[in-house]
């Protein structure tokens, strides 16, 4: 006799501490929340280790969304536990989060001839073509789109420097000024966003370029994420302070640099018992060395991804 397909294979669980890890948060908050409220692993594996399944960790969660926007822990508790109810019998079925589906992107040889005209256009120093190059991919395809397929392979290759092209810190310059305008642009102002405390988006000291936190602003713009960005990077006292008078839903932490990556950054912003969700963002953090409540984000589009999972759902 056959069995049924699937009959015998252990669901997937995550232990306490990944479960923190990927929440933003103590494992011992975790335990709190079983003890007085019930949010914990619906079931135990062996009587001794703690493991959370797929539907555990929704609950958790949807809790944790409440809370951004506000609630006390006792009522996001109810709230998860209404919107999904606790089953001891058989485990549910949890349909894995799809990913929102991307806007429609610009073909390969698109991507390609975009490219090739955004670089010649910023080697003659032709602002207003540049301009039109840029409005004309950010249109067709949306910002994040088109900074990953067009903008940064441009900005890369001036940056190294192109072979037998005149290409000076005077077209980088240029190239610079019209991304950041276009970008600005195209992020729109929202009246009503989905989120009811802004992302505070800001880079660390020392830091120079902030124009992947302006796409990363008009990614989440697109999808009606509301964000407060610092386009100048804060000296660690006014960026607490900063937090501390907007009361972020999340703060993300821009670094591009290794050396300019300060873990210890996240524990000064996040004094006072705050209960925003903390991200470190770029190239420049190393996940060994960020504490534990902060959660490393890579390349803008995932960041986009979870910041709005994180704050919204989907």
């Amino acid at each position: 006799m056959s069995r049924p397909r699937g009959a015998g294979q252990a669901e997937p669980t995550m232990p306490v501490a990944a479960v923190a890890r990927r929440l933003g948060v103590a494992p011992s908050t975790l335990r709190t929340w079983d003890r007085r409220y019930g949010l914990g692993p619906s079931r135990h594996t062996d009587g001794k280790h703690r493991r959370y399944c797929a539907a555990d960790i929704g609950r958790l969660e949807l809790m944790q969304r409440a809370l951004l926007r506000g609630a006390s822990t006792a009522e996001a508790a109810r709230y998860a536990l209404q919107q999904m109810p606790k089953s001891f019998g058989a485990a549910p079925e949890i349909a894995a989060q799809p990913l929102p589906p991307p806007a429609e992107q610009l073909s390969a040889a698109q991507n390609g001839a975009a490219a090739r005209r955004l670089r010649a256009a910023a080697v003659a120093l032709d602002g207003r073509a540049v301009q039109q190059t840029l409005d004309d991919a950010i249109g067709s395809a949306g910002v994040l789109d088109a900074w990953e397929g067009v903008i940064a392979p441009v900005a890369d290759a001036c940056g190294a420097g192109w072979p037998g092209t005149p290409a000076g810190v005077e077209v980088q310059a240029m190239l610079s000024e019209c991304v950041l305008a276009a970008v600005v642009r195209a992020t729109p102002v929202l009246d009503h966003p989905r989120n009811q405390r802004p992302v505070l988006l800001g880079r660390v000291p020392d830091e120079h370029d902030a124009l992947p936190l302006y796409v990363l602003a008009a990614g989440l713009a697109a999808r009606r994420i509301g964000s407060q960005l610092f386009g100048l990077p804060l000296p660690g006292p006014a960026l607490s302070a900063a937090v501390r008078r907007s009361s972020p839903a999340a703060v993300v932490l821009w670094a591009d640099r290794t050396g300019n990556a300060d873990p210890e950054l996240f524990p000064e912003v996040s004094r006072g018992g705050l209960r925003s969700r903390l991200f470190a963002a770029g190239p420049g953090w190393r996940a060994p060395e960020l504490p534990d409540r902060v959660e490393q984000l890579s390349g803008l589009r995932t960041a986009a991804d979870r910041i709005e999972y994180v704050l919204v759902g989907k």
